[in-house]
């Protein structure tokens, strides 16, 4: 599902980031429309649409099932071997009529059969890990070198490093994450900066074709067995595009479907994944390789603006590589199949626009901005995400009474009646909530009702591997792997 995306801790307690960028103005729309105040209603009937009429119809047919079942507890007893003779006795079909109704049969059969959804597996996944015999700790995002860095290097106000270490402290993050070279090089006097796009690109390659290699020898597909490409990255969006390095450099046929996806944020691993599941529906026994990466060398913030410095602390190096296939000769040897992709885009609201923003301070030093409302907006997304979900995944009795509450709340206008949260646990046994920071698995947490021990392989990739954006997920659910709560 795509929500808006991660989210941090924010000055005096507020919590906040969230969908985007790496690691991280009122300004009037361009265009207005006299018919603006109708989005909600559109997107009440999208939900009504998309979340109630499908109960309905599901609730129908189980009905019609359940009165079927019943008819034959009661009367089956009753039918004798005589009744069933005298039935077939009764019963002179023409081969002619047997016959047409057998090739409408066949023909519908085979229409349904062309048109229903193709299969969608996932084969495999890696995600970025520093190799061992290369991880001396020079890279390594430690608290000393954070407050050293930010102290020394001449551009943050003392109450802007006051801040940012009280963020960074707050996080919950180990020193074991990484910072880019670009960055984490830096000693005063000795080595800059190094914000150059070479140093950007370094970093994406460093990290991405590692993962790759690792895919690669873990599902023994070649590079130029890969039929569809699909890269996601928010802030560093070079010329050529990131999917032309990865073509360029294994060398992938001619014939590959490449996509980049720039600017959608944390959630753009869910995005990439669920475009790769539509092109595979109309490409069919194609593979598909999906990348999620974010790109930290060139947005490490450099002014003093306090809803720009979040990114700063929260932020670490990290990507992922998925295998999904439409081939049915991958069905058997895959981790899992995709059943429902999610998703629900808030920009047609200006708050949800605008609550993370690249755009520069008034000193000139570009940043993503994260507004205070984050986190209502990334809840309005999710609340809608719920909704759409629900009656795909959830047991009947939980559909029952989340659809009575909402008849009762939006159709009877009740007052004093609560919105429903359905139990999720009751049809999903484990949850891969992106890392967007404390805070949010905090607040998420609490308004679904889950347990640490559902918010564990969350804690725990975030502890260790910090805001990776869109590749947090995958973190997780390797998690969950290696813990032995998935075989």
């Amino acid at each position: 599902s795509a929500a808006p995306a991660a989210v941090g801790d924010m000055a005096n307690g507020s919590v906040p980031p969230q969908p985007k960028s790496p690691y991280g103005g009122e300004a009037q729309s361009a265009y207005t429309y006299a018919g603006r105040t109708n989005v909600k209603m559109s997107e009440a009937l999208r939900v009504l649409d998309e979340g109630v009429h499908p109960l309905v119809i599901h609730s129908s047919q189980i009905l019609a099932v359940a009165l079927l079942i019943a008819a034959a507890v009661i009367h089956a007893p009753k039918v004798t071997l005589s009744d069933l003779v005298e039935l077939r006795n009764s019963l002179h079909l023409e081969v002619a009529y047997t016959g047409g109704f057998t090739l409408v049969a066949g023909f519908l059969l085979t229409i349904y059969m062309l048109r229903r959804p193709r299969p969608v597996y996932l084969v495999d996944f890696a995600t970025w890990r520093m190799p061992r015999e290369k991880d001396d700790g020079s890279l390594c995002a430690t608290a000393a070198f954070f407050r050293e860095t930010v102290e020394q290097c001449g551009n943050f106000m003392p109450d802007s490093v006051d801040f940012q270490m009280k963020l960074f402290e707050r996080n919950q993050i180990s020193d074991k994450c990484y910072f880019p070279p670009g960055i984490r090089n830096y000693k005063k006097g000795e080595c800059e900066f190094d914000f150059t796009m070479a140093a950007a690109r370094t970093e994406f390659e460093h990290v991405i074709f590692s993962t790759c290699d690792e895919l690669f020898s873990k599902t023994g597909v070649k590079p130029t067995d890969i039929d569809i490409l699909v890269v996601n990255c928010s802030l560093f969006n070079p010329t050529p595009s990131l999917s032309a390095i990865v073509i360029n450099h294994y060398k992938m046929k001619d014939s590959i479907q490449a996509y980049s996806l720039g600017g959608m944020g944390c959630s753009a691993g869910i995005i990439s994944v669920h475009l790769a599941k539509d092109l595979l529906q109309v490409y069919p026994r194609k593979r598909a390789l999906v990348i999620s990466t974010e790109n930290i060398t060139q947005n490490f913030y450099q002014g003093n603006e306090k809803s720009m410095l979040i990114s700063n602390t929260l932020f670490r190096m990290g990507g992922a590589a998925v295998l999904l296939s439409g081939r049915h000769a991958d069905r058997r040897r895959s981790k899992y199949t995709l059943l429902h992709t999610v998703r629900t885009h808030k920009g047609g609201d200006d708050s949800a626009y605008r609550c993370v923003f690249q755009e520069e301070d008034k000193a000139g030093h570009v940043g993503v901005r994260l507004q205070k409302n984050v986190m209502d907006c990334a809840g309005e997304a999710m609340k809608t995400n719920i909704t759409v979900l629900g009656p795909l995944i959830l047991p009947l009795s939980e559909q029952a009474f989340f659809l009575a509450n909402f008849v009762a709340r939006k159709w009877l206008k009740l007052k004093g009646v609560k919105g429903y949260v359905p139990d999720f646990t009751k049809a999903v046994s484990h949850f891969c909530i992106h890392t967007g920071g404390r805070a949010v698995l905090d607040a998420i947490q609490k308004n679904l009702a889950l347990t640490d021990y559902h918010l564990e392989p969350s804690r725990y990739s975030l502890w260790r591997w910090g805001n990776v954006s869109s590749a947090s997920i995958w973190y997780e659910t390797d998690y969950l792997e290696k813990s032995g709560r998935i075989r």
